[in-house]
């Protein structure tokens, strides 16, 4: 049986560090425009408290998403040992497109798959590049859609790509601006007939009748601005129980598909977007089957990397696998699961046995 496993990851993490100190003399405003009440000092520790973030990575402002994920994907490539031109194709997961620094015009024309191959330098025309749009859990659906054109035979090797610049897209009167960061990730599939490595399963889902505009584009806090620009906006609660209920039951879906037990799960890639969160997922998902969440079983970068969207899932992974990440491994037979939730809104699993 033809399936696809993970060859070669790469990851670019951006230069700048902002920690959360350097947000005490932000203004942050309420929807209605009023100011809080509290303070920042007091803010940004219930943020910290909540989020687990204590610091963020910024792109320099000479980079844009598609440079971020060109270098991924040069790390990538290297780590598979493989000639770019045997790369069938690129797919590239973001939401914003290059958004230059100080400016909020998205451009993604050409493609950022486009502008990753051609940066690649990949002549071959049988290459196709294309991006994809789905939220946070763009990078691994992705992967899934790798997965078919592998399984189909369309397809032997993959390059799929995270890649975002969300500080440039940012309200900064919104305390949510603290949670977004900077990043790309990278990774290569390749076709493989042996039972013993690569995807078992996957499940999506999509969910739209109530729940399609809990992330949106939206208007500045700051009500004395007279401009159109819009900013990333999110209905944090909402999100947080929307994501309680139907991630664990995306990633039982996945599971049980696989055939795999879940006494065999070492570790869940979950998307960094919320420590407590991701702690409350974890914990539902292992209770559907009665069993207690192991010690070590979600390794985390969000402390000192922040939210990057897709970026999150493959960077962790790449960061893991080169054992960047203390208390955190992978070894030749466990069986993991990449699972991520957002704007959508979307959710969806992978499990993977290395």
């Amino acid at each position: 049986m033809i399936t696809s496993k993970i060859i070669g990851t790469g990851t670019f993490i951006p230069s700048i560090k902002k920690e959360n100190s350097a947000f005490l003399n932000e203004h942050f405003l309420n929807e209605d425009g009023s100011t809080f009440t509290a303070d920042n000092k007091v803010i940004i520790e219930k943020f910290e408290a909540i989020t687990g973030i204590a610091e963020r990575r910024y792109a320099k402002s000479e980079l844009n998403t598609s440079d971020l994920a060109f270098f991924a994907s040069q790390k990538a490539i290297k780590d598979a040992n493989i000639n770019p031109e045997e790369i069938d194709y690129i797919i590239v997961a973001h939401n914003f497109g290059d958004v230059k620094k100080d400016t909020f015009q998205s451009d993604m024309l050409p493609s950022l798959a486009t502008r990753v191959k051609f940066r690649l330098g990949i002549e071959n025309p049988n290459c196709v590049a294309y991006d994809i749009l789905f939220g946070c859990p763009g990078w691994v659906e992705g992967v899934i859609q790798a997965q078919a054109f592998i399984k189909a035979k369309m397809a032997k090797k993959c390059l799929v790509i995270g890649a975002e610049t969300l500080s440039r897209v940012v309200d900064k009167f919104d305390r949510d601006s603290m949670i977004f960061s900077d990043g790309a990730g990278a990774t290569i599939l390749e076709a493989t007939e042996n039972g013993d490595s690569g995807i078992l399963s996957h499940a999506t889902q999509t969910f739209a009748k109530d729940e399609a505009y809990f992330l949106f584009n939206g208007e500045s806090y700051n009500k004395s601005t007279e401009n159109n620009t819009r900013y990333i906006k999110m209905l944090g609660r909402k999100i947080y129980e929307f994501a309680l209920v139907n991630v664990p039951l995306a990633m039982k879906t996945a599971l049980d598909k696989s055939g795999v037990s879940i006494d065999e799960v070492k570790k869940i890639f979950i998307h960094q977007a919320n420590e407590k969160m991701d702690e409350a997922i974890i914990k539902r998902f292992f209770r559907l089957y009665k069993k207690p969440v192991p010690s070590d079983v979600m390794p985390m970068s969000i402390h000192k990397l922040g939210n990057s969207s897709v970026a999150t899932v493959p960077t962790l992974l790449d960061l893991v696998l080169k054992g960047e990440l203390k208390n955190q491994k992978v070894q030749k037979g466990d069986v993991v699961i990449f699972t991520s939730v957002g704007a959508g809104m979307n959710l969806n699993a992978v499990v993977y046995r290395f």
